[in-house]
Formats: structure tokens, C-alpha cells, sequence
């Protein structure tokens, strides 16, 4: 499994910790925890430590000991938090893992179906408001995962979801991060918990899609394949730097615009959990590592930035440490091909509108409805 996401760093003793951000669209509820609509999206805090590491003891999945990080995952019944939540239950960094969805049912029967693998992280499942607050107790990472309807407009409804006052570093994956992200940290401010370094929207989908397209396209082992992938979430915003590919590679101007096109696409309800659950899983990993203090892991996420000037929040590729996101790499936007240089200005006004929309919506709600 490769890397991770969010982190709310145990170092912030100061920042109180109950309930925090919601995404879902505006017309949406709860209740969407548990859709399998592949529009969707995560957030995610931990605390620092130093996970211990293991190997599989067969060539079955066994992990000899476990790690040092406990996980909470909210959605976890849908059809991206099922999967996803297989994943972390098999990283060898996580020790303890917990699942909340609004059925009783379905989440606490997942958590017990995950109970059977052979891996070390505990499960416990947690269902419904009353049972929130003791699903996030202790979590070093939560992962919130929220379906928009199909064909719907942006998730923001900051009630639809809480988690506790410490979540200081968290992140949105999915098609509508580009507004979740800013709703995310206009609630934070509203509770006086804002980090920029800890709040970031998920983009890896777009990335491991980029990578697996290039490698196919052009021959290459797919493990050394590295496409950043700047702007916003997937869709029109996204913006594959094919120019900054790695290894290096000639692509001709149908070549661009076929792979760009395909990451573009908004994959089916039938294809889309699985993938989006892994790449989730990638970034979850990462922030990991990097809280637990391993160098040099990078990955292309969603943040507050000056790398595009108009633009609050962009993505590209960033550096993630103790400290959550400790490097924004905006200097892959220089040297882009004309090509690039063109679809970068078609998308800025895309994201400004969906930040914008974003921004405004957490502006004006109510101060207690916005932070409950």
C-alpha cells in the first residue's frame, strides 16, 4: 500500500478537540455516509509518533506487529469506505481502527468482517450521533468519507458530518474537493482550529490514474512512473503535467490530450470506489510516514497556497512531515508546454468559482449550524 493523507499533529495541546467539519451537498444528510455514489470524499487527522514497521510473515497478508496509530474512518459501510477500510486495516502503521457510518448494521457488521483478517489493527464499529464522539476518542487519523448525490452540485453542508476540535490536519478526496476543502477550512476557522498544514484535499486518484495511463501508453514499469497532477480535483480543474513526467517522455499533442481527457473523466459508480479506495489508502499511508518522521515523502494534494496568486487552494505536489504539509512544490508549474500553459489558465476561473461557492456557503450559515 503506498501512501497517506491527514494528520492531526498530538503537539497541539492548545487546540480543543469535538467536533469539526461536514462535507455533503447542500442537499444532502447524514444519511449519505453510506451511499456508494462514487462522487465522494475523506477527511483525515493524526498525531505524530514512530509507527513501527513489519513484514509479511507468509505470503498470506500477517503482519508480525502491529503499529502505533489509531484510525477512524466515518463512512464506512459506502462502497469506498468498505474498501478503504480493508486497506488501512492491512497497513502494518495502524493499531487500531475504527468504523462509523449512520446503520448500525452495516458498519458494525463490517468492522466485525474485518475482525477475521489476520492482520494486527483492532476493529470496533460505531454507529449514529450518540456513538461519534467515542468512535473519534484518541484518533490519531479520521478519515471522513461523504457521498454527493449522482449529478449533484458540490457536498457542502458542514452539519452533514462533525469530528472532534483537534482535527487540525484534514482532507477531502473526490470530485468536489475543490469546494469541500474551503468549506473544511472556513468551519476550522469558525472554531479558532484552522492549520493550513493540516488541511488538504485528496487528489491522488487523478495521480495514480496519470501514472497507470503513462505507463501503458509508453511501455514503462508502472512503479517508476510519476505524473504530478496540479489544479483541482477530477474534472475539468485537473491538470495532468505530462511535461514533468517521470521518467521522461515524448508524448505528441493527441497523446496530451487523450491522457489529459481520461483523467479528466468521472469514472462510473462501477469502477470508481475501488480505485478512488486505494488512492485514498496511498495518501493515507503517506501522512503516516511522514508524521512519523520519515523524509522525503511527497505526494500531489489539495492546499491553502500563494502558488497560483488568484487562487487560495490549488493542488500539486507536496511534501508531507511531522508537521502535516511542510513543503508546497509549486516550482513543477514553470517550464510547462504551451499546452499546459493554456489549460492552466482555462481552469483557474473553474476552481476560483468552486472555492468561491465554497467560501460563501460556510459564510452564510449560522455560527452554531456551521460548527455542530
Amino acid at each position: 500500500m503506498a501512501a497517506a493523507a491527514i494528520a492531526t499533529l498530538s503537539f497541539i495541546s492548545s487546540v480543543p478537540r469535538k467536533k469539526l467539519l461536514g462535507h455533503g451537498a447542500s442537499t444532502s444528510n447524514p444519511q449519505q455516509l453510506s451511499g456508494c455514489n462514487p462522487h465522494w470524499h475523506s477527511v483525515i487527522s493524526l498525531k505524530p509518533r514512530t509507527p513501527s514497521r513489519s513484514r509479511a510473515a507468509t505470503r498470506a497478508i500477517v503482519a508480525r506487529a502491529g503499529g502505533t496509530y489509531k484510525v477512524a474512518v466515518l463512512g464506512a459501510a459506502g462502497a469506498v469506505g468498505q474498501p478503504l477500510s480493508l486497506l488501512i486495516k492491512m497497513s502494518p502503521l495502524v493499531s487500531t481502527l475504527h468504523l462509523y457510518d449512520v446503520s448500525d448494521s452495516d458498519v458494525k457488521g463490517v468492522a466485525a468482517d474485518l475482525g477475521h483478517c489476520n492482520t494486527p489493527a483492532r476493529v470496533a464499529g460505531f454507529s449514529g450521533a450518540a456513538e461519534l464522539a467515542s468512535c473519534l476518542a484518541g484518533a490519531d487519523l479520521v478519515v471522513v468519507i461523504i457521498a454527493a448525490p449522482a449529478g449533484g452540485d458540490d457536498p457542502i453542508n458542514p452539519s452533514a458530518t462533525t469530528a472532534p476540535d483537534d482535527l487540525t490536519f484534514a482532507a477531502a478526496a473526490g470530485v468536489v474537493v475543490d469546494s469541500a476543502v474551503p468549506v473544511a477550512a472556513e468551519t476550522l476557522k469558525r472554531k479558532g482550529a484552522y492549520d493550513p498544514r493540516r488541511l488538504l484535499g485528496v487528489t491522488t486518484l487523478d495521480v495514480v490514474r496519470a501514472n497507470t495511463l503513462v505507463a501503458g501508453r509508453k511501455g514503462l514499469p508502472l512503479a517508476d512512473v510519476d505524473v504530478p497532477v496540479v489544479g483541482g480535483p477530477a474534472g475539468p480543474a485537473a491538470l495532468p503535467l505530462l511535461s514533468k513526467a517521470r521518467p521522461k517522455a515524448a508524448f505528441t499533442e493527441e497523446e496530451v490530450e487523450v491522457i489529459t481527457a481520461r483523467v479528466r473523466e468521472r469514472a462510473g459508480t462501477d469502477e470508481a470506489p475501488l480505485s478512488a479506495a486505494y488512492a485514498a489508502a496511498r495518501l493515507v499511508e503517506a501522512a503516516l510516514r511522514g508524521l512519523g518522521g520519515e523524509g522525503g515523502v511527497y505526494e500531489c494534494a489539495y492546499v491553502q497556497s500563494q502558488v497560483v496568486p488568484e487562487l487560495p487552494f490549488f493542488a500539486c505536489r507536496v511534501r508531507l512531515g511531522k508537521e502535516g504539509v511542510e513543503e508546497v512544490v509549486g516550482s513543477e508549474l514553470r517550464g510547462v508546454s504551451d499546452y499546459e500553459a493554456r489549460a492552466l489558465e482555462e481552469l483557474k476561473p473553474l476552481l476560483k468559482a468552486s472555492i468561491d461557492r465554497g467560501v460563501a456557503y460556510v459564510q452564510q450559515q449560522p455560527t452554531e449550524a456551521a460548527l455542530n
